[in-house]
């Protein structure tokens, strides 16, 4: 009897099959793997934002009253003259940035020679895990078609913007931020529960940062956002709203809140709790809680 030598390897069938089974595993296993990564990265921005809100609150507490959402002189026809600090700065303190908050001279303009050491401070704290910010980024004078023309400054990133109300932002609005604002928690008549403080803005749409509105510079779409061109003032570097907001909160603008998350953008409230409202969110309900004192009733949802 002929004895026969034991076969090794794979035939080239067996092969193809394994190559197949292991792609099908991939293709299961890959979405669960991203699912995690997404409610892991929900999660630290959640804290972030409570975080930030805990500032908050230690800030009025010792204060009696909130951060200005940005401040600003003006001249007679109500125009900006800086110096621009926005409301993340005056939390530093709060935030354990007490060094960097001690670099800043609150009455000489963001753009000063002064703060070249403060402009280029990235607190990671303040930034989404799901965004994708530069380092750095410029702010300037911008054409009418919305070209940066002249450089003002060079600003760091936030992923966090204040909630001016519904309204476009700028000097007076109906939430808890704007110009020279100065609301404690008395002014919030509908609620600290039922008011946002603050919310998300993405960096897929839009441009942000945390040290606060460049008085002479502009707002305006960049190139990697999906929306039209817009140019706006540039207190929306630091202040969001829900107007034109549709489809729950969808953004449709580059000031509205807005998230990299696929579930819903984070939004903080004024009490401090922080909570992630879906697209589901009836558009009323939505501008209901980003007014401080309207009045409107809040559904269910």
């Amino acid at each position: 009897m002929r004895n026969f030598p034991l076969r090794k390897g794979f035939t080239l069938i067996e092969l193809l099959v394994v190559i197949a089974i292991i792609g099908i595993l991939i293709g299961l296993v890959l979405p669960a793997v991203q699912k995690v990564r997404d409610a892991a990265a929900r999660t630290q921005c959640q804290n972030n934002l409570k975080q930030i809100g805990l500032a908050n609150l230690n800030f009025h507490d010792a204060q009696q009253r909130f951060p200005t959402g940005y401040i600003s002189s003006f001249d007679s026809n109500g125009n900006d003259l800086g110096p621009g600090w926005g409301w993340n700065a005056y939390l530093l303190p709060y935030l354990e940035q007490q060094a960097l908050f001690a670099k800043i001279d609150f009455t000489a303009p963001i753009e000063a020679a002064i703060h070249s050491t403060v402009r280029p401070v990235v607190l990671k704290n303040l930034l989404c895990p799901s965004d994708n910010p530069p380092q750095i980024f410029p702010v300037g004078t911008r054409s009418s078609t919305g070209v940066l023309t002249s450089t003002i400054a060079n600003l760091t990133p936030s992923s966090y913007s204040g909630n001016f109300g519904v309204s476009e932002p700028g000097v007076d609005g109906e939430g808890v931020f704007f110009r020279n604002s100065n609301l404690s928690v008395k002014d919030i008549t509908d609620g600290t529960s039922h008011t946002l403080l603050a919310g998300e803005r993405s960096w897929k749409y839009s441009e942000g940062t945390w040290i606060g509105s460049i008085t002479g510079s502009k707002f305006a779409t960049p190139s990697f956002s999906p929306f039209g061109f817009e140019l706006n003032e540039p207190s929306n570097f630091i202040l969001s709203h829900v107007g034109e907001m549709i489809a729950g909160n969808t953004p449709t603008e580059i000031n509205n809140f807005s998230s990299a998350h696929s579930s819903g953008v984070n939004y903080l409230f004024v009490d401090g709790h922080v909570k992630l409202l879906t697209s589901s969110i009836n558009y009323n309900t939505l501008k209901a809680l980003a007014t401080r004192d309207g009045g409107e009733p809040i559904s269910g949802d």
